[in-house]
């Protein structure tokens, strides 16, 4: 008798009751339906795959619980490392950026030809053919470790065209398929069907202001020069700030970003936070309820920080704590019309951060790119004639036609036989896999955004 014979599996027995029960002809009458149920053969048939693939887990759970009572080695403390795939092993979310030094991979051959169909169709605008063909695949997915790239897909091809229900649907399923939290729905703001004829010549493409900020956050001026080239005029509607390599803090310095910050949000300014977790975890330690030794700059930057990044329920406790502390009425809470993102920025490779590239070369791309795209081959090489490094920002282009991604791969393949590190970063799973059709992997790494 196994370890859970004791769990019927379905089938095993008829519940009490169920032959008494009316058998109806009419699937329309058979009682309630499921949230995807569309009363077909090939929903019902849905039904009992997932029926058998919750007999096979059973099966699979009493194995492994079996293995471990007789296997000593099971009981030696000893933890084996997460399975390619689940959510310890794909934690990096660059979001867009994450510690990750290799690129992404290719799709697995049981999912290749819908990922690569599923791109050519996007690229040439058939935004509803590509989702038909992704809900499919999906659906009919076995819920192998490798076959998430389908799923990643529909959810970028989803928020870009804005249909949210559909979206929370997918991610549903996809948090019962896989076992994971499901992901959070952030439509584009801009999408292929939005921008058309002239609003393509109003796109921003170029380098983003950046301040990067490492080792000791003081006063100095190397802090002074990195704040004030984020301040200062751009036509770029983002501001960057690199925030993981800070180690540890100064009151006048946290008062030297806390003012940076409080402008930049005044303006109306778009703000990347890239490692604002690493600069939260150095400011938490410096902070005691009742203890003012650190002055209010510190307490007043967290607080910032929690504000940029929307964390409503941090920003009301360590509030509490600061008027408590310094006995005045707490900040509230009011969230900036533009949001900040944060990032768990990724490093450069050493060969690369070791020379005159840094993160404030990242180009950013627009969010759709058609035809030749002459005028933007143009900008991207005038940006990297004096850089041995290009890093291309793909966090706001939601779309590229099929000619504007041949004509990008022969640049950037161009550019890397020249010897440059090329890297572009933040891509949506769609437009990743195209430009990997294309090649463009095979000289140029390439890295989608996280879910």
């Amino acid at each position: 008798m196994g370890l859970f014979d004791f769990l019927k599996k379905k089938g095993d027995a008829p519940l009490a009751g169920a032959a008494a029960r009316p058998r109806h002809d009419n699937p329309l009458a058979a009682g309630p339906v499921t949230r995807l149920a569309l009363d077909t053969e090939a929903e019902r048939e849905r039904q009992r795959e997932i029926a058998r693939a919750t007999a096979a887990k059973i099966d699979e759970i009493e194995l492994e619980m079996t293995s471990a009572i007789f296997d000593d080695d099971a009981w030696s403390g000893i933890r084996r490392p997460p399975a390619a795939g689940s959510p310890q092993a794909d934690q990096n979310t660059d979001f867009l950026l994450g510690p990750d030094d290799l690129p992404d991979a290719a799709a697995a051959p049981s999912s290749a030809l819908v990922v690569e169909e599923a791109a050519i169709l996007y690229a040439n605008d058939q935004l509803d053919a590509a989702a038909l063909l992704l809900r499919t695949s999906v659906r009919d997915s076995n819920g192998g470790a490798g076959e998430r790239l389908p799923w990643w897909m529909l959810f970028d091809l989803y928020q870009i065209m804005g249909l949210g229900r559909e979206f929370e649907s997918i991610a549903i399923d996809y948090a019962s398929h896989f076992e994971t939290s499901p992901p959070t729905y952030h439509p584009f703001a801009e999408t292929s069907r939005s921008l058309a004829g002239p609003a393509l010549d109003d796109q921003f493409s170029g380098a983003i202001p950046t301040a990067s900020l490492s080792g000791r956050l003081d006063d100095g001026d190397g802090a002074r020069a990195q704040l004030a080239r984020a301040q200062a005029a751009s036509p770029s509607p983002l501001v960057r700030f690199e925030f993981q390599a800070i180690t540890q803090v100064t009151p006048p310095g946290c008062a030297l970003l806390l003012e940076a910050l409080q402008a930049l949000r005044k303006a109306g300014r778009e703000l990347v936070l890239a490692g604002a977790d690493q600069l939260v975890a150095v400011l938490r330690p410096m902070l005691a309820i009742g203890d003012r030794g650190a002055g209010e700059a510190p307490w007043l930057l967290l607080l910032e920080l929690l504000l940029l990044t929307n964390r409503e329920k941090d920003f009301e406790e360590t509030a509490m704590d600061y008027c408590v502390t310094f006995e005045v009425s707490p900040p509230s809470f009011e969230a900036p019309p533009q949001l900040a993102v944060s990032l768990a920025a990724a490093s450069l490779p050493p060969h690369v951060a070791q020379g005159a590239a840094a993160p404030s070369d990242r180009f950013l791309l627009p969010a759709v790119i058609r035809g030749s795209s002459a005028a933007l081959l143009a900008a991207i090489a005038d940006h990297v004639a004096d850089r041995p490094a290009l890093v291309l920002d793909g966090s706001r282009l939601a779309r590229i036609d099929y000619a504007a991604a041949s004509a990008l791969a022969v640049h950037l393949r161009t550019l890397a036989q020249d010897g440059r590190d090329v890297v572009l970063r933040d891509l949506n799973h769609l437009v990743a896999a195209l430009l990997r059709l294309l090649g463009v992997g095979d000289r140029v790494r390439l890295y989608a955004h996280k879910y």
